[in-house]
């Protein structure tokens, strides 16, 4: 909105607003806009949450030293998509459709997390829509990106090739070329396409959910991995430097770089007041709105495998409980003494701030290793 209008329609009479035409100007201004929004907008929900007894509800076979936490507000979550969506549509260029794509990934999963939110704070235990039905919902949302993304490749918007760490030439296609231009085919072409993308946003999107269970925890990997994001979204728009690191260049990424800024600044300001003692949880319309639109701005700027990097620690966690739950039914043992890891650090005795710093600064090696990739190829 501010662009067009600062930019589009008043740089002509007043040339300082020719600034407005610089992605870096706008990320930036977006990313503080988000932050104070953010912290500003943070009492008042707080206050609303607990006037309404909205409070969070504690599992019982949960670490026993989070009892006490129980009654903290939740739903948070809203407070960070409000965060980002209103600075995106105020310094975005809306003409962009991927701009449009990540607000609506950002809202679909978030809505997800809402209705799950929703069903444990009426029936006032920690159990909400049921895991299939979750996955229902998250599927459905996942394979409708990525129809929207196949539509878009039909135009010459977007491509199915993916970029790859360390290897300047190689970019597999996720689709089957040979195929897709007999309608006979087309499907079977495709599939691949659709039920990667498909796995791999339910994955991350459920990873940050798993994650965050411990104040802070997922909010601050969010922060570094959004940041991870903005500059990756940076740098495969921009021409030179996406010549310069040898990027499948798309210049309608480089809108993204406003909606990672934003991201970026709505969760470093909910950390404020996530942080341990937390005086807000995200709940699941945070974490699965935050996840599903991680996941969604990496395919659009075609770094997915980075990702598993930029994200490394919400994988790990991810991973965790799949192996335990695995090992559980397999061998009937468990390999951790509680999943996510997180607990597992809890119960062998590490404190809850220093397990959350910790896997903080495991978070940012990753996301600098993830980085330091684009020049090594």
């Amino acid at each position: 909105m501010l662009y067009f209008l600062l930019y589009e329609q008043l740089q002509r009479y007043v040339s300082p607003f020719r600034v407005f035409r610089y992605t870096t100007f706008r990320t930036a201004f977006s990313s503080l806009t988000a932050l104070f929004l953010c912290i500003a907008l943070g009492p008042w929900l707080i206050g609303r949450l607990r006037e309404f007894q909205i409070g969070q509800y504690i599992r019982d076979e949960g670490p026993k030293s989070h009892q006490k936490k129980a009654g903290t507000p939740t739903m948070g979550g809203v407070l960070i998509i409000i965060s980002i969506i209103i600075p995106t549509l105020l310094w975005a260029d809306l003409t962009y459709e991927y701009v449009w794509i990540a607000i609506g990934s950002l809202l679909a999963f978030g809505w997800i997390g809402f209705l799950d939110d929703y069903a444990k704070v009426t029936h006032q235990r920690n159990l909400g829509l049921s895991g299939k039905r979750k996955l229902i919902y998250q599927f459905t949302v996942a394979f409708a990106f990525a129809a929207i993304l196949l539509i878009m490749r039909a135009h010459g918007k977007f491509s199915t090739a993916v970029n790859m760490p360390f290897a300047k030439q190689f970019k597999p296609s996720l689709t089957i070329e040979s195929l897709l231009h007999n309608p006979w085919t087309y499907v079977i072409g495709v599939a691949p396409f659709c039920i990667l993308v498909g796995l791999l946003v339910v994955f991350v999107t459920n990873a940050v959910n798993l994650t965050d269970g411990l104040d802070g925890l997922a909010i601050g990997l969010m922060v570094v991995s959004a940041g991870a994001l903005t500059a990756l979204a940076y740098a495969g728009g921009h021409a030179e430097l996406a010549q310069y690191l040898d990027l499948a260049r798309n210049p309608r990424t480089s809108e993204l770089t406003i909606f990672c800024g934003s991201m970026t600044g709505a969760s470093l300001g909910f950390l404020w007041y996530n942080a341990h003692p937390a005086d807000i949880f995200m709940g699941d319309v945070g974490s699965l709105g935050l996840g599903g639109a991680l996941a969604v701005v990496a395919v659009l700027i075609k770094q997915e495998v980075l990702l598993l990097f930029i994200g490394g620690v919400f994988i790990i966690e991810a991973l965790s409980v799949v192996l335990q739950v695995g090992s559980f039914k397999l061998r009937g043992k468990r390999i951790f003494k509680m999943a996510p890891i997180h607990h597992h650090f809890e119960q062998i005795g590490w404190t809850e701030s220093k397990i959350i710093a910790r896997f903080w600064i495991a978070g940012l090696v990753l996301a600098l290793f993830a980085l330091t990739t684009l020049k090594l190829r």
